[in-house]
């Protein structure tokens, strides 16, 4: 008689996990009635012309910001010991992606992210969200986003010139007790 092992119980999702794919089709139903709605009242030829110059803008948006950002990673290559500057990029290509995303509401929020009294917003409510990351207690691999932001942290950590200081980590209470004695190559710097 075989013993079947009881199937492990998976982990709790989190509360976005449980709530997102509601989300998301409320988001979708709403952007398609606000587009059916529109269509009555404007035309359904001016609705699409309007979706096509909200796919242009944004693509351009995009453009523009990944030309913005080059400058500045060029210019940062050019002198690493410069302060790096802070192009805002991030937050124009995620208006333009919400503007190539067809829909009114996605247009609407894009214009929120671009708008510079309500991009402040945003980016405030963004660094709140990467602190929370930082000082979340969830173990590595637990939670994507924090993760993300640790490892981003762990790169700005580093020298600009590129150097590596070589180290070691000690844990108290962790390996041999007594003199250590074992062999280690110099450190040439």
């Amino acid at each position: 008689m075989s013993q079947q092992a009881t199937p492990a119980r998976p982990a709790p999702r989190g509360k976005l996990r449980r709530v997102l794919p509601l989300l998301i089709t409320a988001w979708l139903v709403l952007e398609i009635w606000l587009l059916v709605q529109v269509g009555s009242w404007l035309g359904g030829l001016t609705v699409v012309l309007l979706l096509i110059a909200g796919a242009v803008i944004g693509g351009s948006l995009i453009k523009r910001a990944g030309l913005k950002a080059l400058s500045a990673a060029i210019d940062q290559s050019r002198d690493p010991k410069s302060q790096q500057p802070q192009t805002g990029t991030s937050l124009t290509v995620l208006a333009g992606l919400l503007l190539i995303v067809p829909g009114f509401l996605s247009d609407a929020l894009a214009l929120t992210l671009l708008f510079p009294p309500t991009r402040v917003l945003w980016r405030a409510a963004g660094r709140r969200v990467a602190d929370k990351a930082l000082r979340s207690t969830a173990g590595a691999g637990a939670d994507p986003f924090a993760d993300a932001v640790r490892l981003q942290e762990q790169l700005r950590i580093h020298r600009p010139d590129g150097k590596v200081i070589q180290g070691e980590v000690v844990e108290p209470g962790v390996g041999p007790q007594g003199p250590d004695t074992t062999y280690r190559p110099p450190i040439n710097g």
